[in-house]
C-alpha cells in the first residue's frame, strides 16, 4: 500500500541573511513568531520550534511512518536532527549580535524507540558552558509521558558574522 506526503517551505535565504544581525535570542524569537521562515528541514521532517529562552530551546515532532527505519521505529537520524537542533539553538540563544555558531560534533545515546503510538516528542536543549570560541550544550528527547528517549551532547564553534 503506497503512501505519500506533500510539504512546502519558504526561501531559506531570508532567515540566513538575518543570522547575526541581532542577538541569537531575538533571531530565534522571530522564527518562533513566524516573522522569519523556518528552515526547509523543519518542513521536510515536520518539526517545529516550540519554546526558546536564553540558554534553552525546545523542538517538537509527532512521529509518523515517514520517520521510520526498516525495523518500524523512528530513525536515529531523526532523533539526531531534533537533538542537534535543540542543542544548537540553545547555544544560538546566548549569542550577541554579530556572532554565529556551527556544530563541531554531536554525541547521541539512544535509549528507547518511538513510533506513531508514542505521541509528540520534545527535544530540550540547554547550554552547559560557553566561552569566547566554544560552547557545550546538551539535548534530551522526551516522549509525551516525559520518558527519556535519547540524550546528546554537542560542541559548537562560535565565530563572528560579518554585517550584511
Amino acid at each position: 500500500m503506497s503512501r505519500s506526503r506533500t510539504f512546502s517551505w519558504d526561501d531559506p535565504s531570508v532567515s540566513a541573511a538575518a543570522v547575526g544581525q541581532e542577538s541569537g535570542l531575538d533571531f530565534l524569537n522571530e522564527l518562533l513568531a513566524g516573522r522569519l521562515p523556518a528552515p526547509p528541514l523543519a518542513a521536510t521532517l515536520g518539526f517545529t520550534l516550540e519554546e526558546v529562552e536564553y540558554g534553552r530551546a525546545v523542538f517538537v515532532l509527532a512521529p509518523g511512518e515517514e520517520h521510520y527505519n526498516p525495523i518500524g521505529s523512528m530513525h536515529g537520524g531523526v532523533y539526531a536532527t531534533l537533538l542537534d537542533s535543540a542543542a544548537g539553538c540553545a547555544v544560538q540563544s546566548t549569542l550577541p549580535a554579530g556572532m554565529g555558531y556551527t556544530s563541531i560534533d554531536l554525541n547521541v545515546k539512544f535509549l528507547r524507540p518511538s513510533t506513531v503510538d508514542t505521541g509528540k516528542v520534545r527535544a530540550v536543549g540547554t547550554v552547559l558552558n560557553s566561552g569566547r570560541r566554544l560552547a557545550l550544550a546538551q539535548a534530551e528527547l522526551f516522549d509525551s509521558a516525559d520518558r527519556l528517549l535519547a540524550h546528546a551532547t554537542s560542541s559548537c564553534l562560535l565565530f563572528p558574522v560579518p554585517p550584511q
